[in-house]
């Protein structure tokens, strides 16, 4: 296929994703799940990494029985409450989150680059523990959910309910995109759907454990991830040249 052509077939993707984001702006996030796993099949997967909003979509999909393949990035650094929630979840819907793991284990790596490569160079050790293996698994599929919010971050504020994700040639899927933290909690306890622990400990953000601390009162709720440096994402939101999309 000519440049010409790539080209064409690429806004053409963007178009249909803009029409659809325009449709599913006032849907519920349950009834954005059920379209997605119609439109997508198995061509769609969740990436999760347990945070409230992320239960909440499990419970979604796990009440309405969705067919919706789920995993989560075990970068090995979890915290044991992290590893605890996953199989809580898991037996309370009656589903599988599978396990995405790096090339190389946590010792693999500190033998290759040394150790603590969290604190020294924080975007390589993201980069290798999580990008890399989120981005073979994403190769295999047309869309993935994810459960950002617009209230997170500034990167994340204009983010639309479906939307082309450059950063993997993909769809990218956000049925909670329009809710706020408030109905995020009030969803979990209304339902009581399993959620971290750690939360109610002062970590409203947790990714992995060397990489988290608690938040003080008054301080953003992302203040505790990579505390000390300018990192505030894992990378794995964040902007990439766009190249062809499929959209099913």
């Amino acid at each position: 296929m000519d440049h010409a052509a790539v080209t064409a077939d690429l806004e053409a993707g963007h178009a249909r994703l803009a029409r659809w984001a325009a449709e599913l702006e006032e849907w519920t996030a349950a009834d954005i799940l059920t379209w997605a796993a119609d439109q997508y099949a198995d061509r769609l997967t969740f990436a999760t990494g347990f945070g409230p909003e992320g239960c909440v979509l499990i419970d979604l999909i796990g009440r309405r029985r969705l067919p919706i393949d789920i995993f989560t990035l075990d970068t090995g650094l979890l915290f044991p409450e992290t590893h605890d929630l996953w199989r809580r979840l898991e037996d309370r819907y009656d589903l599988r989150i599978r396990s995405v793991t790096p090339a190389l284990s946590v010792e693999g790596q500190a033998a290759a680059h040394g150790d603590h490569l969290w604190e020294r160079q924080p975007e390589h050790c993201c980069g290798m523990r999580k990008v890399v293996p989120l981005k073979q698994e994403l190769a295999r599929v047309d869309a993935w959910i994810t459960a950002i919010r617009r209230d997170q971050t500034p990167q994340r504020a204009g983010a639309l309910v479906v939307e082309p994700d450059a950063k993997f040639d993909i769809a990218k899927v956000n049925p909670l995109v329009r809710w706020t933290k408030r109905q995020v909690w009030a969803h979990i306890l209304e339902h009581d759907v399993p959620y971290n622990p750690l939360h109610d400990r002062g970590y409203p953000s947790i990714g992995c454990a060397p990489c988290t601390s608690a938040v003080k009162p008054g301080e953003d709720d992302r203040a505790g991830r990579w505390r000390g440096s300018e990192k505030t994402e894992c990378g794995l939101h964040g902007p990439a040249q766009p190249a062809a999309l499929t959209t099913a």
